[in-house]
């Protein structure tokens, strides 16, 4: 009776869960362009000036910024990554003039001094004094002050063109811009810099200073982006695509639980149930992990849940015919799951290694179907196995499952002992 008590208060709680936040779910789950439309752009990125060197800072950097101008754009949860040691792939979805964003993104990050021009309005800084090819490449670097608070030591390349601008703006602010964004809280000049040398002070922590040094050298070192790959898909065309997939999965998913039951019967039943919660749980990570869906990612799901339906068919066959031998209900079951369990397990080893390859030699598309590919065997692990093995042999030993035929097994097929 506790047994039986048990697996009814398991499914129910479990039933109760999934039913009520299913449609939340299913809400927060981010797509990706060729379900949502968008474009995709892959650029190659070089030193703007010959002989320059890209570090793997600048292009971390470059990326940021690229980000920022995206956001600047309006556009919705753009996705900016570096790959290699010279690319920086662009996602952005929801765009409406691609053209613009496309000559928007291609320009390199500048970076600013500037000080208020004559009737520029407070806090309104007009005037460029320094550029980032001003300054010496790498030369911004976090130092201590006299009362060990961070700071941003800088160098020049001009020292003449420095000293003239420190002593014109001499108890005034040098504003600091990355773009037509104002990066901190404006600098004052407290001194006339003769040797090319300053450094800024601003109440930094040592983080915000580290950031701060990253961008000026950024600035001293903009990188020059051209465009390898690119693919646009309009949003109509997304959402027909992801329309369609749900409805194929809704079908094919159909067929398979009326297969499994009308195959299996009760056991049937009862791996349908983890083949639903394998799927629930599926979602709640893409949420949870802020993972996006597209379309290769789809397939990876389709494939797991295929490879999950393997599992639970291989397991009820080596019931069947463990039962089909003379065994006693219970030893069938005992036997056939532990059986199935080998089989099944070295089939999802042997794929995970290969997911994992994949992912780790894949880019883009190509590694988030690796990566779903390895989330969805090993929640297929905790509820096509060892799940879906505790509920029948829950409700063998409550029993409840007490005859051949109730597996799908006639008694004219028993062979005696």
């Amino acid at each position: 009776m506790k047994r039986l008590l048990s697996f009814i208060i398991t499914v129910l709680v479990l039933t109760g869960v999934m039913a009520f936040s299913t449609p939340g779910l299913l809400d927060k789950v981010r797509l990706g362009l060729d379900l949502k439309g968008g474009f995709e752009i892959l650029y190659h990125a070089e030193p703007m000036e010959t002989g320059g060197e890209l570090t793997r800072a600048s292009l971390q950097k470059t990326a940021e910024s690229l980000e920022k101008r995206a956001n600047a754009l309006g556009t919705s949860e753009p996705e900016v990554t570096t790959e290699g040691t010279d690319r920086i792939r662009l996602k952005i979805a929801g765009v409406t003039d691609e053209a613009e964003v496309r000559k928007k993104m291609k320009e390199p990050a500048v970076l600013t001094f500037r000080s208020a021009a004559e009737g520029d309005a407070p806090g309104v800084y007009s005037k460029i004094e320094l550029v980032g090819s001003d300054f010496v490449e790498n030369a911004a670097e976090v130092q201590r002050n006299n009362l060990n608070q961070p700071e941003i030591g800088i160098t020049v390349k001009d020292k003449d063109k420095f000293a003239e601008i420190t002593k014109r703006l001499l108890g005034k602010e040098l504003a600091i811009y990355l773009d037509e964004n104002l990066l901190s809280a404006p600098p004052t000049v407290r001194a006339v810099l003769t040797d090319g040398k300053a450094s800024i002070s601003g109440g930094y922590t040592i983080d915000q200073a580290r950031e701060l040094a990253d961008t000026i050298n950024l600035g001293a070192l903009p990188l020059k982006l051209t465009e390898k790959y690119s693919q646009s898909v309009g949003a109509t065309l997304g959402k027909q695509s992801l329309d369609q997939t749900i409805r194929a999965g809704l079908v094919g998913s159909l067929i398979i639980l009326i297969f499994m039951i009308g195959m299996y019967r009760l056991p049937g039943v009862l791996a349908s149930f983890a083949l639903i919660l394998h799927t629930w749980l599926l979602i709640l990570v893409f949420v949870v992990a802020d993972f996006t869906l597209t379309l290769p990612g789809i397939a990876a799901f389709i494939l797991g849940i295929g490879m999950a339906v393997d599992a639970n068919i291989i397991t009820n066959e080596r019931i069947r015919e463990e039962m089909r031998s003379g065994k006693s209900i219970l030893s069938s079951v005992k036997a056939g799951n532990k059986t199935s369990f080998r089989t099944v397990m070295d089939a999802n080893v042997t794929t995970i290694i290969v997911a994992a390859v994949m992912f780790a030699f894949g880019t883009g598309a190509v590694k988030g179907f690796a990566l779903i590919l390895i989330v969805e065997i090993v929640l297929s692990i905790v509820t096509n196995l060892y799940f879906a093995h505790w509920l029948l042999s829950t409700l063998v030993k409550a029993g409840v499952l007490k005859k051949p035929k109730q597996f799908g097994v006639k008694e004219s097929d028993i062979r005696a002992l």
